[in-house]
C-alpha cells in the first residue's frame, strides 16, 4: 500500500465527513463546522435539524453529502443497485460513497442487539488499483485491479446487504453539462438510453 494514501480515522459520528476527505485525499478538505453549516443551508432551523444528529455529533445524511461534492464541482449519482455494476464506464467516475447497515455501539465495545445505524464509506482508485477507505479501518484496504473492483461492488450491492451506492462524477463546463446528463457518461455507451434521432 502507498504512503501516499490519505487515511481519516472514525471519530464519534463523523463517518461522512470522514468519507469525504478520504475520497477527496485531502486533510480538512471538509470540517465539522462546514458540513453543520451545509445542514442549516439545505434546512435554515435552529433545531432539531434533518440532516444530522440532535446531539450535534455527526450522522450527517446524504442530502449533506451531495452538496458538500457540488461545492467541488462534482455531482453525486444514486445507483440503482439492480443493476449489474460492471455497466459503469469506471473512467468517467471520479469515486465512489458507499452507505452500510452498521450495528450500533456504546464506548465501541458494547453493542446494541437490534439497533443499527447507517455509515458512509469512501472508495477510490489511486495508483492503479481501488481501495475501500472506511474510516473504521486502521489503514486503507486495497481491492484491487478494475474487474476486482467491479466484483467487490457487486457482493456489496446484494440485496441482503441493505447497501446504497452513490457514484461521484466530476461536472464538465457549463455548455457540456446538458450534453453530459443527456448521455450518461458514467454508465458503459451499450448500457446508456437510447437517444431519440432529431428530425
Amino acid at each position: 500500500m502507498s504512503a501516499r494514501i490519505y487515511h481519516e480515522r472514525q471519530v464519534a459520528q463523523l463517518c461522512a465527513l470522514h468519507a469525504l476527505n478520504n475520497l477527496y485525499q485531502r486533510r480538512n478538505m471538509f470540517t465539522k463546522k462546514q458540513l453543520d453549516g451545509y445542514c442549516y443551508a439545505l434546512t435554515p432551523r435552529v433545531w432539531p435539524n434533518p440532516h444530522r444528529s440532535c446531539l450535534g455529533w455527526g450522522n450527517y445524511d446524504v442530502n449533506v453529502i451531495m452538496y458538500a461534492v457540488e461545492q467541488l464541482n462534482c455531482e453525486t449519482i444514486w445507483f440503482d443497485r439492480r443493476r449489474d455494476p460492471h455497466c459503469l464506464n469506471l473512467a468517467e467516475i471520479f469515486g465512489f460513497i458507499l452507505n452500510i447497515g452498521a450495528a450500533v455501539s456504546l464506548a465501541y465495545y458494547i453493542h446494541l442487539p437490534g439497533v443499527r445505524n447507517r455509515h458512509w464509506i469512501a472508495l477510490r482508485r489511486i495508483e492503479g488499483n481501488y481501495y475501500n477507505l472506511d474510516s473504521k479501518l486502521k489503514q486503507p484496504r486495497c481491492i484491487g485491479n478494475e474487474l476486482k473492483f467491479l466484483d467487490y461492488l457487486r457482493q456489496q450491492l446484494k440485496p441482503e446487504n441493505d447497501h446504497e451506492l452513490f457514484i461521484i462524477v466530476r461536472r464538465q463546463r457549463q455548455q457540456q453539462q446538458q450534453e453530459q446528463a443527456e448521455q450518461q457518461r458514467w454508465l458503459r455507451p451499450e448500457y446508456r438510453p437510447m437517444q431519440e434521432e432529431s428530425e
